[in-house]
């Protein structure tokens, strides 16, 4: 009577990475995944890796992450694989306070943020192949 593993919630030719609680604003981390989504991994990593944004560095290591991930964990072909999504997820929101004139505050709000990218390897097509 042993407690039942998790069911993998992915299909068989896709993995997934999850990085929560990054140092950025949903906005701007949205930027970055604006320019690798629906990209083949490789040309994702090159344009994270010549990026100006601080962030793309937190992106390109997760990307590495679940690129090794399918290669190692579910046998994937590295060269087969694209990003089938990338999103953004808001996270907590620091709030701290800023001394004004008059006895005054302002509100300063520091957000957090969660990122999903999610990896799948393309599939061959059968019809229109020359033997």
């Amino acid at each position: 009577m042993s407690i039942k593993s998790n069911i993998r919630r992915e299909k068989d030719n896709e993995t997934k990475v999850v990085l929560k609680n990054l140092r950025v604003s949903p906005q701007k981390l949205n930027l970055v995944l604006g320019m690798i989504r629906r990209q083949k991994a490789d040309v994702a990593l090159s344009k994270l890796q010549f990026s100006k944004k601080r962030i793309s560095k937190d992106v390109e290591k997760a990307l590495k992450s679940v690129i090794s991930n399918a290669e190692n964990n579910h046998s994937l072909d590295i060269d087969k694989l694209f990003i089938k999504e990338a999103f953004v997820g808001k996270g907590i929101v620091m709030k701290r306070f800023h001394a004004r004139a008059r006895g005054r505050g302002a509100r300063i709000l520091k957000p957090f943020s969660h990122l999903t990218i999610i990896l799948s390897e393309e599939m061959e097509e059968k019809n229109g192949s020359k033997d």
